[in-house]
């Protein structure tokens, strides 16, 4: 990482993570061209993980936007430029204001150079990573061979003699398709511009299935292509899923559940009017004014940046209690937290290098731990646990 992207974020409703983590994906898809767009940004490593910390105060949200990105000065501040084109979180009005791009590898080079060298030893010595790619290569060979090209969307061998076509989102949607025997799928490159030969695809056929995700973005992918092209019928992945990802079983199983595209546009209708009833903040002009000018997260008193740099020599996933005399015990797995915490008189912080998720709590309430230190909030975290969490990605 060279840069990081701080923005503000304020939002007249009420809005999850995840509705603002979509709604950057998806409004930002099309606006600066395929280079710098930013899921395939991320596929490259070439921007990190889009990071959210919110908070609900009286029907609006404030919150802080951290966007990792490896790219140079001027594309990084293109990205943080796009932000701010985002006025709109669902039915709720928004706006996202970039406090800071700032270059993180002037204070942390000589970190960086330490800590690469227990990682180059630990690769060295595991020689797991190369193994990996290797059969990732070889596997490789029975898919895309089979995928082909249709003026520049990646499909399968029979979308021009096939009387049914099934649309997609992505390359990687259609290379799991052909895992499956499914042959008639055709990307739509995300959700911006969509090619006129697509469009004049999809109107010749019988049939068209429109195959989204199971979340916001894949919602989106809907209301775009059912305006402009033909889509007879939908079928959705469950919910939280992507069909790159899904199991041969859950996509015929997906397919065979297919919905009239009709039927699922009311059903999308009625769902937007219950969100926007719920959800939806007054539309008064100063409601921006109204919250405070910077979302401010809580800074780590000078205890806790001490536990930070226990945490840095941990290996990743690797764990370590500190006692109440202060002593500090011996790194351990995470599969042993729980026994060992269990069996251990006068633990007062446990310090992890990954994700507090929900289990982590569990087992620092059951162990009547009081504070819990970790890089950043995992699955299931919740703010209101027993013990005090603090996160390196957040509060140093």
């Amino acid at each position: 990482m060279k840069y990081l992207i701080k923005a503000d974020i304020k939002v007249n409703g009420t809005v999850q993570r995840k509705d603002i983590i979509g709604a950057i994906m998806g409004q930002t898809e099309g606006l600066l061209g395929d280079e710098l767009e930013l899921r395939k940004l991320q596929r490259t490593a070439r921007v990190g993980h889009v990071d959210v910390e919110t908070e609900t105060k009286g029907g609006k949200v404030h919150g802080l936007i951290l966007i990792p990105s490896s790219m140079d000065n001027v594309e990084t501040a293109i990205i943080g430029s796009a932000l701010e084109t985002i006025d709109r979180i669902g039915p709720c009005q928004a706006k996202i204001t970039v406090i800071e791009i700032s270059d993180v590898r002037a204070t942390k080079r000589s970190a960086v150079v330490d800590r690469a060298k227990e990682l180059l030893l630990q690769l060295v010595n595991s020689g797991e990573a190369a193994s990996k790619t290797v059969v990732e290569e070889v596997r490789s060979v029975l898919t895309v061979g089979t995928a082909t090209n249709f003026h520049g969307l990646t499909c399968g061998p029979n979308v021009q003699s096939s009387d049914s076509l099934i649309i997609v989102e992505g390359r990687n949607d259609v290379i799991n398709l052909l895992n499956s025997g499914v042959k008639n799928a055709i990307s739509a490159d995300g959700a911006g511009d969509i090619k006129q030969e697509l469009i004049d695809l999809a109107n010749g056929k019988q049939s068209v299935t429109l195959a989204i995700d199971g979340d916001r973005g894949g919602e989106m992918l809907f209301r775009q292509l059912h305006a402009i092209l033909r889509v007879d019928f939908v079928a959705q992945a469950p919910t939280g899923q992507e069909w790159e990802l899904l199991p041969q079983k859950t996509i015929t199983k997906s397919l065979s559940m297919k919905v009239e595209a009709a039927k699922f546009a009311k059903i999308m209708e009625k769902d937007d009017k219950e969100d926007k009833k719920k959800h939806g903040g007054a539309d008064k002009g100063d409601w921006v004014e109204e919250m405070p000018e910077v979302f401010e997260t809580e800074v780590a008193p000078a205890e806790i940046q001490e536990m930070f740099d226990h945490l840095d020599a941990l290996g990743k996933n690797k764990a370590l209690f500190v006692l109440a005399d202060g002593s500090v015990g011996e790194e351990m797995g995470a599969a042993g937290i729980a026994k060992t915490a269990s069996s251990t008189e006068g633990v007062k912080v446990l310090i992890i290098n990954g994700p507090v998720n929900e289990r982590i709590q569990e087992i620092a309430s059951e162990a009547s731990i009081d504070t819990v230190i970790g890089t950043k909030p995992g699955k299931g975290f919740s703010k209101d646990g027993a013990a005090k969490s603090w996160f390196s990605e957040m509060h140093r």
